[in-house]
């Protein structure tokens, strides 16, 4: 066994990215691999916790090394959803649909979907053939201004928190530990990061820290503006039995600037919408004078986001659009200023090596995302990867916070949680408290 198998890796974070690095350290032979994470998985508060995601398949034009990177991301992403017997029982091949209304998000749509390029897409043109692509009695708004393209397989959805607690359960398995403790800071040492400590006074040391903390990484390090918390929206509806089964098996339906949908949970039979915008961010102005973006754990979400919702509904599905929500949460990501991962060695603390940045994007590569954090820890990265995924401080000089990064919806602008006028009152499942951030 080489040094490096048999030192000490701590992961701080135990979410999406941190579980599957535990995972891919322990499938290439590490023995000493540890997680530290406040809650058990799947925690409350992980973005990954939830009960489905849509896993995409785009179609990318030759010569492009970000068009490349995509591709090669997805591809690995994608195989691991249909061989990894880790994650394969959770993919659902349901096909997708994407539209789009307005001009820009028209174009928007085509620049990413590439329909020219993809003979399987089928181009939906008006309310009839919107409604051709689900069982009668699914969608019976009007949808008006929508068009869009229908991929009938190929992509889909995903059981995100089955996924997430069965990749954990093979790393813990294969012999990764988790501690449960609140990390309050990273221990710096002699220029470099020696582990972490918890709120609990204990010292948890390592030979190599890996910080997959998501949107609370902000809290353990200075990104030097590279990272911005940003929170997107989501509720439930209580479905019958009766209406389980007459949407199961439904292709995602995803418009770029209103929200989406996919078939009801299959255990509690709830349906979960979204409401599709840039983005909220918590900002508070620091001692320093320095505005920051401060995540908020929340069971709610704004009326505003509420009204979205109930307004794309009464455009799809007006039969569930005034049904009450019987769940909903703030959901926490971290932009990067161009959206791409930060996955690499801290150029200042060589111990201490960086799997953050999700952007919003991060969940559907739990397959395959600890594996690209692994090279980076063993320096073998492929080199448009390593580019791409770099500590890179320069592009977050003078950085625009309130870009939207090419997303639609809601006012299409970053949003204020301190500006809101009224959160939602919804009564957290099994009448549990939510959990309360650590700011």
């Amino acid at each position: 066994m080489s040094t490096l198998k048999s030192s000490s890796i701590l992961i701080v974070g135990a979410g999406t990215w941190g579980c599957s690095t535990a995972l891919h350290l322990m499938r290439r032979g590490y023995s000493d691999v540890t997680l530290v994470d406040p809650y058990p998985v799947p925690s409350p508060i992980s973005a990954g916790n939830d009960v489905n995601k849509i896993v995409e398949q785009g179609i990318f034009a030759e010569g492009d090394d970000e068009a490349w990177i995509s591709h090669h991301l997805l591809s690995a992403a994608n195989k691991g959803w249909t061989s990894d017997p880790v994650f394969k029982p959770y993919y659902h091949d349901t096909g997708y649909i994407v539209a789009a209304s307005s001009k820009e998000g028209l174009q928007q749509l085509q620049d990413r979907e590439r329909p020219d390029l993809n003979k399987e897409f089928v181009w939906l043109e008006d309310a009839e053939s919107f409604k051709k692509t689900m069982p009668s009695g699914v969608l019976t708004g009007d949808f008006p201004g929508w068009k869009g393209v229908y991929k009938t397989s190929g992509a889909g959805w995903v059981h995100a928190r089955k996924a997430l607690v069965s990749c954990f359960e093979e790393a813990q398995r294969l012999g990764a530990k988790l501690i449960t403790a609140d990390v309050t800071g990273l221990i710096f040492e002699g220029g470099d990061v020696r582990g972490a400590s918890t709120s609990d006074g204990q010292r948890i040391l390592a030979q190599t820290t890996i910080l997959c903390a998501g949107a609370n990484s902000v809290h353990l390090l200075d990104f030097k503006d590279q990272l911005r918390p940003t929170a997107w929206t989501l509720a439930h509806i209580q479905m019958t039995p009766e209406e389980t089964k007459l949407f199961k098996d439904l292709p995602v339906l995803f418009h770029i600037e209103k929200g989406f949908f996919m078939e009801p949970d299959e255990d509690k039979h709830q349906l979960k919408m979204c409401d599709e915008h840039p983005g909220y961010c918590n900002w508070i102005e620091e001692q320093n004078g320095k505005r920051s973006s401060i995540p908020l754990a929340k069971e709610q979400i704004p009326v505003e986001a509420a009204e979205r919702c109930r307004e794309f509904l009464r455009e799809t599905m007006p039969q569930l659009a005034e049904r009450p929500f019987v769940f909903a949460r703030m959901c926490w990501c971290a932009d990067t200023p161009n959206r791409s991962f930060l996955i690499d060695r801290h150029p200042e603390h060589p111990s201490l090596v960086l799997g953050v940045g999700a952007s919003g994007h991060g969940f559907m590569h739990i397959p395959s995302i600890g594996g690209f954090i692994v090279d980076s820890l063993e320096g073998s990265l492929e080199s448009k990867l390593k580019q791409s995924f770099r500590w890179r401080p320069e592009t977050a000089i003078n950085r625009n916070w309130g870009d939207t990064l090419a997303r639609f919806g809601g006012p299409n602008t970053i949003m204020d949680l301190q500006d809101i006028k009224g959160w939602t009152d919804i009564t957290p499942q099994d009448g549990q408290s939510p959990p309360v951030a650590r700011l």
